[in-house]
């Protein structure tokens, strides 16, 4: 892996951390009748350059009573494995900067490394209300990612394989949503919990915990956790339309069977640009990033939209719905799926040679 491979990918994923924060804020003025970001260049699009200049050139401040060193590095801790799991992401057929073949168990073991940054950060700025924080966020964070790792349990169950690529292209007859709409709905309420979003942002809890794990933090280091936020939410927006999306497929197999009984012009319509584009490595290549681009933005405005609907709920209450409603559904399907394809005899070949 080149330097150069790693500035291809990380700045164009920075650069979007920068636009989401500014679309999130643009969303929500809309819906709640504002105006939003609108005078920082056009239309606010440089809005998130002048909030990140003017955090740069703040002066930094850290408690006296602090562990100075801890205090720095939790937030190096949490960006840096909040970027790492992008290495594995297929932006296309073969086009990722690691096509590991344990990629769904790196992607994991990063999102859980990240717990300690900010356990870390809260611990050691020696306040009550970052410490309280960072002990909600790491409860939170430990109970939901159960949920999350049960979920990809389950399109395991239905690829075989640990390898994003492979379960991508395991989607090529149907998208895994369609089998698995309900397995998606837990997944999809287990992110906004893992990235600590409204409702479940109950480790920033501004009316009780003033900013929860990163009260004390400010100026650069307070950009370090912001960034980290930002790019664990598109990461696991990313996850959601590989897992369940089809990845960077513009369609599936049953998808078209349903086009050409609705409307035969239209399937032909659609097979002939198909054609034409597959003819063009480039064309081909950039649909496919596209095609995973617009999948992700839907969910990030998913994400948006349940931030702006939804009240904050209690932490008892966050805790509870985890462990006895979540928790007993995804073992449920846990145990329902595997007797569904053993009994149609459609256990995928990889997993009957373990």
């Amino acid at each position: 892996m080149s330097i150069a491979e790693v500035l291809i990918l990380t700045v164009p994923v920075l650069l979007t951390v920068a636009y989401v924060t500014v679309a999130e804020r643009k969303t929500m003025a809309s819906m709640q009748r504002r105006l939003g970001p609108n005078s920082v260049g056009y239309y606010g699009l440089l809005q998130a350059f002048a909030d990140a200049l003017k955090l740069l050139l703040k002066e930094y401040v850290a408690p006296t009573q602090s562990n100075i060193g801890l205090f720095f590095l939790g937030p190096i801790i949490t960006l840096i494995f909040a970027l790492l799991g992008y290495a594995v992401v297929p932006y296309g057929p073969g086009v990722s900067i690691l096509d590991f073949s344990l990629g769904i168990l790196y992607m994991l073991a990063v999102s859980s490394l990240a717990t300690y940054g900010i356990l870390l950060a809260g611990w050691s700025a020696n306040s009550k209300y970052a410490f309280l924080g960072s002990l909600r966020s790491t409860a939170q964070l430990i109970s939901y990612e159960l949920i999350l790792s049960s979920a990809i349990l389950l399109v395991i169950f239905l690829t075989g394989s640990l390898n994003l690529t492979v379960i991508i292209e395991a989607q090529r007859s149907v998208w895994f949503i369609i089998p698995l709409l309900p397995v998606f709905i837990i997944f999809f309420i287990g992110s906004v919990a893992e990235t600590n979003r409204a409702p479940f942002d109950l480790a920033e809890a501004e009316s009780e915990l003033v900013s929860g794990f990163m009260t004390e933090h400010s100026a650069v280091i307070f950009v370090f956790f912001f960034l980290a936020e930002y790019a664990s939410i598109v990461l696991m927006c990313v996850l959601n339309s590989i897992l369940f999306l089809g990845g960077y497929l513009f369609y599936s197999e049953s998808f078209i069977d349903i086009i050409q009984f609705i409307d035969f012009n239209a399937y032909l319509a659609i097979t002939s640009s198909s054609e034409t584009i597959f003819d063009n490595p480039v064309l081909e290549g950039l649909c496919y990033g596209l095609s995973l681009a617009v999948k992700s933005s839907i969910m990030i405005f998913i994400f948006i939209l349940v931030r702006a609907s939804f009240p904050r709920i209690r932490f008892d209450q966050l805790m509870s719905y985890c462990w006895t409603i979540l928790l007993p559904i995804v073992i449920a399907f846990i145990v329902l799926v595997p007797c569904i394809l053993y009994s149609f005899n459609i256990i995928p070949v990889n997993i009957t040679l373990l």
